[in-house]
């Protein structure tokens, strides 16, 4: 059996079990560099698309008193923070998440969990699998396309989001309480990749 912190998994299976719906998710969903509407539903969390605060932003900046428009940059700081704030959380709970399907994929012994079957277990390796939903590709990719979605393809937002995701990175490991399974570090070195080729492609333009 491997060696787990059987309290982390009870709490990380709770949650498993809810994203177990992932199934539905798993057809007819392509990469496209912004998050799908089902997987923001999926993950609980309803982004602000940057274009709407961008047109907030423009609507008659020139007719604005000096006072007004000092209170809209402090609204727009405070907006960026926001989905700042908004990744790091969602990050942290998706390792976090992983991180529980890892570990469960490992017990060949469904009678030292309550509520775990060996059919939850078999469903767990399969998540886990190369081209599964919580696989380092499109767990990976998942981080990606809702960091794009927050930052609207601005270079300096996408950084800013990299930077958020590397926060809850961390703070996934602090509540895990020891180092990350290795699936989660894969997946953090392939999401950091995919930022670099992001930045890359847009220096080439």
């Amino acid at each position: 059996m491997s060696n787990l912190n059987i309290d982390s998994v009870v709490s990380a299976q709770s949650g498993y079990q809810t994203a177990s719906v992932k199934n539905d998710a798993k057809s007819g969903e392509k990469s496209t560099g912004k998050a799908t509407e089902k997987a923001e539903n999926k993950d609980g969390v309803v982004f602000e698309k940057a274009a709407e605060t961008t047109k907030k932003a423009t609507y008659s900046i020139n007719k604005m008193s000096a006072e007004d428009r000092a209170a809209l940059v402090e609204q727009l700081k405070q907006d960026d923070l926001n989905r700042r704030n908004q990744l790091t959380s969602l990050v942290q709970k998706m390792f976090g998440e992983q991180a529980g399907v890892s570990n469960l994929s490992g017990l060949f012994s469904p009678e030292n969990l309550k509520n775990v079957t060996a059919a939850d277990i078999a469903q767990a390796k399969e998540d886990i699998s190369e081209d599964g939903y919580w696989g380092v590709k499109q767990t990976s990719q998942r981080l990606f396309d809702f960091a794009s979605a927050l930052a609207g393809d601005d270079v300096e937002k996408m950084k800013e989001m990299q930077a958020a995701m590397e926060k809850g990175f961390k703070q996934a490991t602090s509540a895990w309480g020891k180092d990350l399974p290795g699936i989660c570090q894969d997946t953090m070195k392939a999401a950091n990749q995919l930022f670099e080729d992001y930045y890359a492609s847009k220096s080439e333009e």
